[in-house]
């Protein structure tokens, strides 16, 4: 679940210069955009690529191993447990719109999708590969051969697949929620409840860390603000130590990529360790942690309704 509370953590936000046309808004949060310009026929590509288990040196996993177009781009498990691996550190987090993100992974390993993406490939724990051992094996396939001609006029290279892939990743975005809707003027777009939990979102300042057009993913933060969660919930997980395990520096441990909110009630479990079963569980234990607040059943639902309204459409199809 994304960390809610004052952040203090954030990284100036890199210009978007790849988008076409941003929407202005005088809300916090901005709307996706409707047409995002991609190259659809090499995102086709990369998507093969995404699902193919040619990425990973023993042909066992996939990048959609851990990323279930059924389960919001996430893959619903606390843990994800793939073929020959051991059970992965943090919960998979979805990749819907992660081309509006300025950090990538749950410690903010990486400042930019290339790099995220390039790490994901050398992990001796998924790919366990390199983009030159990825090329071999593409080369070697005259169905993947004929797949990137047809994309690319000098076909297989390292190069291309990065970028078909890289490609795909960018495609994933999910504008036309109902909250996009009403940020556009549609105010029946909201549910009455739905507009009560946004105000509370702003008010309670969850909205300090979790705005512009992904609703986050642009902050890092200690996980226990206002209370010391892991004094409360001792564990002997590695991942507890948050961004620690990136730095080494004693001031990032229990630091967090704040995650994005788009599509939230689609990626249950919750938290870096997955150990929030639902939305309204998540939200107690941030408003308690992050915020110092107990909040009350009525205000939960609300800020659930509010959470419910971010979830968008991809290639025009409601998620």
């Amino acid at each position: 679940m994304p960390l809610l509370g004052a952040c203090t953590r954030a990284r100036d936000e890199p210009s978007l210069t790849t988008e076409r046309s941003l929407p202005t808004s005088t809300e916090p949060i901005l709307p996706i955009p409707l047409d995002s310009g991609d190259d659809l026929e090499l995102a086709q590509l990369g998507e093969e690529l995404f699902f193919s288990p040619i990425v990973s040196e023993d042909g066992r996993v996939s990048c959609g191993s851990c990323h279930l177009r059924e389960r919001g781009m996430a893959d619903g498990r606390p843990h994800s447990e793939l073929p020959g691996r051991p059970v992965t550190l943090t919960n998979s987090t979805t990749l819907y719109n992660l081309r509006y993100y300025y950090e990538f992974g749950w410690f903010g390993q990486s400042e930019s999708l290339e790099s995220h993406l390039d790490g994901l490939i050398k992990a001796p724990k998924l790919m366990a590969s390199n983009w030159g051992s990825v090329e071999s094996r593409l080369k070697a396939s005259p169905g993947w051969v004929a797949k990137f001609l047809a994309v690319f006029s000098d076909g297989v290279s390292l190069t291309n697949a990065r970028r078909a892939l890289l490609t795909f990743e960018r495609s994933l975005s999910t504008p036309n929620a109902p909250f996009d809707r009403w940020l556009r003027g549609e105010r029946a777009a909201l549910t009455p409840e739905a507009e009560r939990g946004y105000a509370l979102f702003k008010s309670y300042g969850c909205v300090s860390c979790h705005q512009g057009m992904a609703v986050g993913a642009n902050m890092l933060e200690t996980f226990g603000v206002m209370r010391d969660y892991f004094r409360d919930h001792p564990s002997t997980s590695d991942a507890d130590q948050g961004r620690f395990n990136t730095t080494h520096r004693e001031e990032d441990r229990h630091v967090f990529r704040v995650p994005s909110l788009r599509n939230v009630a689609l990626t249950a479990p919750y938290f870096h360790d997955g150990s929030a079963p639902t939305l309204e569980k998540a939200i107690d234990v941030m408003a308690r942690y992050q915020l110092g607040r107990e909040l009350d059943s009525a205000d939960v639902q609300s800020i659930v309704a509010f959470l419910k309204s971010l979830t968008g459409e991809y290639r025009g199809k409601p998620l």
